[in-house]
């Protein structure tokens, strides 16, 4: 027998838009870039459906998108939580970037309005930084990374790149110190725009990967 209220969840379901479980998506991965959704947290979907606007079964397809991109994690008969990353997972998230960011900048024409986002995003951490908000920082400085990724002009690395970027704010999230965490990094952002500006894409690339190599090493330090 099915009920009113039976009918009525079924309706909803079948009105579901196209494309909003894509957008849930993109929405719980932005939480988790801004350090709104932590590791460990866990997603009722009695409590998610309204926030997102979706319905329960859009919802699960959310879930299990983010479950198989390794930003979700379901326990039996405990529910969907928010991942932790282990070490090894974190490495391997810059062994993905080192390839990724460094060769979108290596390759990236010789351009300087190109720059005009990276820099947008320097100067975002500096007035974060100058007002002591240490997450504020951390999420300008993934977004000048991602527009360093922007610069290959790839919809698909972009993509790739939003979820190397949540899960990084994971690996972050474990920091005990956020200043000494991020502090480091604003300035040697505005060194790599500066020489990229400057009309020197390969040099730019250089540092580049030398900074994610002191950065995954700060990154993992922080994790004991």
């Amino acid at each position: 027998m099915t009920t009113a209220n039976g009918r009525d969840e079924a309706a909803a379901e079948d009105r579901a838009e196209p494309g909003s479980a894509a957008r849930a998506v993109a929405d719980l991965r932005n939480r988790m870039i801004t350090g709104e959704l932590a590791p460990g947290k866990r997603l009722s979907e009695t409590k998610w459906t309204g926030p997102l606007k979706v319905s329960r079964n859009t919802l699960r397809e959310a879930f299990s998108t983010l479950i198989e991109e390794g930003l979700l994690v379901r326990e039996p008969h405990r529910g969907v939580f928010v991942a932790t990353l282990t070490p090894a997972q974190i490495a391997d998230i810059y062994r993905v970037r080192r390839l990724l960011e460094c060769t979108a900048l290596r390759q990236a024409p010789i351009d300087p309005p190109r720059a005009q986002l990276m820099r947008a995003a320097v100067e975002e951490a500096k007035d974060a930084a100058a007002r002591g908000e240490w997450r504020a920082v951390g999420t300008a400085n993934m977004h000048f990374h991602e527009h360093i990724v922007a610069l290959a002009g790839s919809p698909r690395l972009d993509g790739w790149m939003r979820q190397l970027t949540a899960e990084l704010r994971l690996a972050f999230a474990s920091a005990k110190d956020y200043e000494a965490l991020h502090r480091p990094f604003v300035a040697l952002n505005d060194d790599i725009t500066t020489t990229y500006e400057a009309g020197d894409a390969p040099r730019a690339a250089d540092q580049l990967h030398d900074y994610l190599l002191t950065s995954e090493r700060i990154v993992l330090a922080a994790l004991h």
